[in-house]
């Protein structure tokens, strides 16, 4: 696929405009909502922090909520570009290795049969989740071993861990509705009430993740040729296999513990990334996660927006965002095979 921008110029260019883009819209996600907000309140909450109901607001509330906001739609857009590269299916996102049914089925599990609590307890509880369906994914789709690496078989045992996670979390939250009292805020998705302490935990493995994946995108672009030309380049795709795993683990993981699943960032927008830059991985990747923290705070916004004064999950506002761009890339890429 041969992107609309194709110069260095032209990207680097359209890279700093879209960054000019995403300051604007952090500035706007903290001054919308529920609390009047003004960028002279924001100001003054740094240089004359008074601890008015504004300031209070300010640096509690909507602070985090951007900084979260930008990390986590930052990691989840590239972890989708990982994912659509390494299955070749343009509607693979970071779901497809079975990492929100994995982190769900263990929140819930340690919050019935453990008594986790605490929001930091969760995201660790979550991570672990996360992890262990990767694993489970890689060991059934044959993504440990060099000679057996299939997208096909991939998919299939994403689909297979999905739905035996997903299945054992219905039948715990059924048998015991104080735990769906005490999830359901996160089974949302939603970035609202987590604090910047829950962020901190996991901005490490967040940040590793970004660099490994900008190290590694020389390597998807070889890949995205074809496991066979790529072997025939002398390519150890297994290994690929196997990093790439590692880096949707730490950046779509995170992500699932911290603020729950939030869907469709990494399905849509690696999509808008391509159509900009093509397939070469070295610009989809900055672009995605530019853009992919542009889209997520946007649905943000508007979640605090739409039902004031109440709001709604982000997830829900990403969903309802994203299956009219699902459905159009469902009758784009198999209108043919249908």
């Amino acid at each position: 696929m041969k992107g609309i921008i194709n110069t260095t110029s032209a990207r680097i260019i359209t890279l700093i405009g879209l960054l000019v883009l995403l300051l604007f819209i952090s500035v706007q996600s903290l001054l919308l909502g529920l609390t009047s907000i003004n960028l002279e309140m924001v100001i003054q909450s740094f240089t004359a922090y008074d601890q008015s109901t504004e300031h209070i607001v300010i640096h509690t509330t909507r602070i985090p909520r951007t900084l979260i906001a930008l990390c986590i739609g930052f990691s989840l857009a590239i972890a989708g570009v990982l994912m659509q590269t390494l299955t070749r299916n343009p509607l693979a996102s970071p779901g497809i290795f079975g990492i929100n049914a994995g982190a769900s089925f263990f929140i819930v599990s340690f919050i019935t049969f453990i008594g986790v609590t605490s929001l930091t307890q969760m995201v660790w509880v979550g991570f672990l989740g996360a992890a262990v369906a990767t694993v489970l994914v890689l060991m059934i789709g044959g993504g440990l071993n060099n000679n057996t690496v299939s997208p096909f078989r991939i998919v299939l045992a994403g689909a297979a861990i999905t739905a035996f996670f997903s299945s054992m979390t219905q039948g715990i939250l059924s048998l015991n509705m104080k735990t769906l009292d005490e999830v359901m805020f996160w089974l949302a998705g939603s970035i609202e009430g987590r604090s910047l302490d829950l962020l901190i935990a996991v901005l490490p493995y967040m940040v590793i993740g970004w660099f490994l994946a900008l190290i590694i995108s020389t390597k998807l672009n070889t890949f995205a040729l074809g496991s066979d030309i790529a072997k025939g380049l002398g390519q150890r795709t297994g290994l690929l296999y196997f990093t790439v795993s590692v880096v949707v683990v730490l950046l779509a993981g995170t992500s699932v513990a911290v603020a729950g699943p939030i869907g469709f960032i990494g399905l849509i927008v690696p999509h808008l990334a391509r159509y900009l830059v093509g397939n070469d991985h070295r610009w989809v990747i900055p672009f995605a996660g530019v853009m992919g923290t542009i889209v997520l705070l946007i649905a943000d916004i508007l979640a605090r927006l739409v039902i004031l004064p109440k709001e709604v999950p982000v997830g829900v506002m990403t969903a309802f965002i994203g299956v009219p761009f699902f459905i159009y890339v469902i009758r784009k890429e198999y209108a043919n095979k249908l």
